[in-house]
């Protein structure tokens, strides 16, 4: 409770500097990484050397200053309760080591943070908070709680000498005044440069210790390398990720193993989380480097489905719905990006949406884009133009419960098994009891390229709108009650918001952090309106059942052509991103027109699930793919292809099933016809 109360007010008077990552809603490392490697990338492109410092606190969170944090709370403006509260959470904190059964005698923490707790990382980034305003002016940084990165950028390598050491002097001595103590042991220099020619590395100084400057360095997870090709870092991913495999291997006996969708839960949970971390930046590499990653992904792959080692990768990808990695890369990408532009106190927020240096990069094709360029030219190869996100929201007092009215007239009648007369029945009823509330009627609606929302009020259409094809059928509900709350500050009247969709009133009814913004804004808007003395109601009508309203307003909604509000929600984006990558993945499995699984199974969505036993679903899922130990071996052992011993033909998964007379008879025995390889994949034959 203190914790979420403290975050709240923090974020709120935006105390805490935006280039802080650590434990916030919405960011985390690879904001930080992105926004090194944006600047990086910056530096190469104008010529320039880019210098980073990346800063190792010794012993951050047992070294902080108790007193520090309290004083920092007072600068702030917090009083009273809350700063006791604090004091008597940090002070007379013990601790005992135990052995086996034996206990050590009890020790006191004197200075530091209780590690564990929940309140200890956001009082230790309280105290941490000011290191960034130390930096003079021409070195940039970025923190995750403790881990601190400076860097300097220039065409004259003195002048970022001097600004780096700087720097490092304004930050050491701040760290004697708070109780931190830079580890020169670990503080290491990355010096990036793409500049041709000799040119000596800077000379840094910390305790009257030369920094020593690396060729790669780890970076929150992420190694990067002084040409940042990340060649250092694909290797020792493959390395990590096929130990994973191993684990795989066991579980995958063609005989023995476990489920396919087990299988590849495993591998999502084990290879593929690794692959995605930091791919937003790392996917920047060229494809020479990056391919040795596809091996990785195809392995644990084929081992989970159970393929023969010939089966062709895009078969695979389609049996395991799991696209290759560089859809994958391009979807986490675009994701990023949307993330970001719906945060405007996002540090990468605008060097995304409004990348710097077009024209150098345009004429210098050598030089890998920024990010910002980079999520353009996938947009442009998806066919799709850039648009609007919705900000962010703020969320609401913590210490405030918001409870919206709801009148329940309906909800306990099924649709199923309710007919539409008694539905209207039960509405004039309603209406009669509630004759003194205003009918507010919203609606929303969704069709391939066309989303609208409609108000009516009484009987009369207030709004009509349409809204951003990508907007979700949720949005175009939501939004309508939003709108309808904005047209009730005019009037001094009770008013009942009628919706047929229940989704929308079970949001409203569970109000968190994570709910949709324009929920955020009808709560926001209910308690404005409830403070001038409106009362508000919300209650779930049933759809097309005769009650004029709603059918009012679902036409309405329905043929809406003025775009007023063009916006799309980050949910709403991250869906659409997700269908026009699945768009992309179907045009390139079209290609596939010789591959044998694309014959019964065209599309990529909709894989087949069987709960077979491992080698049942084995068997099968190499006849789908047509790859078997019996007709491809021949390519593992660099022999000519088996021949039918009465056809002279080609052995094939498919000469086998449909075309030999000799096992025609099989085929005939049990389907009473001659049939295609389709028909052998269709449910309704009992296969």
């Amino acid at each position: 409770m203190v914790n979420s109360r403290l975050v709240h007010v923090l974020e709120k008077k935006k105390w805490l500097s935006p280039f802080q990552s650590g434990f916030r809603f919405g960011r985390g490392t690879v904001d930080n990484i992105l926004l090194l490697e944006n600047s990086i990338r910056e530096a190469f492109v104008s010529k320039k050397h880019l210098v980073s410092i990346l800063i190792d606190m010794e012993k951050a969170y047992d070294k902080t200053w108790r007193y520090g944090i309290l004083k920092d709370l007072y600068g702030i403006g917090f009083k009273g309760n809350l700063p006791i509260f604090i004091q008597n959470f940090l002070k007379t904190r013990s601790f005992r080591v135990r052995i086996g059964n034996t206990l050590s005698d009890v020790f006191y923490q004197e200075e530091g943070v209780p590690q564990g707790s929940v309140l200890s990382v956001i009082l230790f980034i309280i105290k941490i908070n000011e290191v960034i305003k130390q930096l003079p002016t021409g070195v940039n940084g970025s923190l995750f709680v403790d881990d601190l990165e400076i860097h300097c950028s220039g065409e004259d390598m003195g002048f970022i000498e001097r600004k780096l050491q700087e720097a490092v002097n304004k930050i050491s001595e701040w760290g004697k005044k708070n109780g931190f103590q830079i580890s020169s042991q670990k503080t290491v220099a990355m010096h990036f440069c793409r500049r041709r020619g000799l040119h000596l590395d800077p000379k840094l100084l910390l305790h009257d210790c030369t920094i020593p400057i690396v060729r790669d360095a780890k970076y929150l997870g992420l190694i990067l390398d002084s040409k940042l090709t990340f060649k250092p870092h694909v290797n020792y991913l493959k390395r990590k990720c096929i130990h994973s495999l191993n684990i795989i291997k066991m579980l995958s006996g063609t005989s023995y193993g476990a489920e396919t969708s087990t299988l590849l839960k495993v591998y999502k949970a084990l290879i593929r989380s690794k692959l995605d971390y930091g791919c937003v930046v790392y996917g920047s590499g060229s494809k020479s480097v990056l391919k040795a990653l596809d091996t990785v992904h195809h392995q644990g792959l084929r081992l989970s489905l159970g393929a023969f080692r010939t089966s062709p990768i895009q078969s695979i990808y389609v049996l395991s719905n799991e696209p290759s990695l560089e859809l994958r890369r391009e979807r986490l990408t675009l994701n990023t990006f949307f993330k970001i532009k719906s945060n405007s106190s996002h540090p990468m927020h605008y060097k995304a949406i409004n990348p710097i240096y077009g024209s150098l990069f345009s004429l210098r094709l050598s030089f890998t884009p920024t990010f910002g360029f980079r999520v353009g030219g996938i947009l442009r190869n998806l066919n799709v133009n850039d648009f609007p996100t919705l900000e962010k929201i703020d969320e609401f007092q913590p210490w405030k419960d918001i409870k919206l009215n709801f009148i329940d007239d309906f909800e306990h009648l099924p649709k199923s098994t309710t007919s539409t007369l008694v539905y209207r029945s039960i509405f004039y009823d309603h209406r009669h009891r509630f004759s003194n509330y205003e009918p507010v009627f919203t609606d929303g609606s969704k069709s391939e390229d066309h989303v609208g929302t409609a108000v009516v009020i009484g009987n009369k259409v207030v709004v009509s709108e349409r809204l951003h094809k990508f907007c979700s059928v949720f949005t175009s509900e939501i939004y309508g009650i939003y709108l309808a709350l904005t047209k009730m500050d005019s009037f001094n009247k009770k008013f009942i918001v009628y919706t047929d969709s229940k989704s929308a009133i079970e949001a409203l009814k569970k109000i968190n952090t994570l709910s949709h913004p324009l929920t955020l804004k009808c709560a926001e808007m209910y308690q404005y309106l409830t403070e001038k003395g409106l009362k508000i109601a919300f209650c779930w009508i049933p759809g097309h059942a005769g009650i004029s309203g709603n059918e009012k307003a679902d036409q309405a909604s329905k043929t809406a052509s003025l775009m007023i509000e063009n916006f799309v929600a980050l949910g709403d984006a991250r869906q659409a991103v997700k269908i026009l990558i699945l768009k992309k993945w179907q045009s390139v499995w079209d290609e596939q027109q010789v591959n044998k699984l694309h014959e019964f199974h065209p599309s990529v969505r909709h894989v087949i699930i069987s709960n077979l036993y491992r080698r049942q679903d084995v068997i099968l899922t190499r006849l789908r793919i047509g790859h078997t130990r019996l007709t491809h071996k021949h390519l593992l052992c660099s022999e000519p292809p088996p021949m039918c011993s009465r056809c002279q033909s080609i052995l094939s998964v498919r000469h086998i099933l449909i075309e030999c007379p000799n096992f025609n008879i099989f085929i005939l025995n049990r389907f009473g016809r001659n049939i295609t390889i389709r028909d052998l994949n269709d449910r309704s034959y009992g296969i």
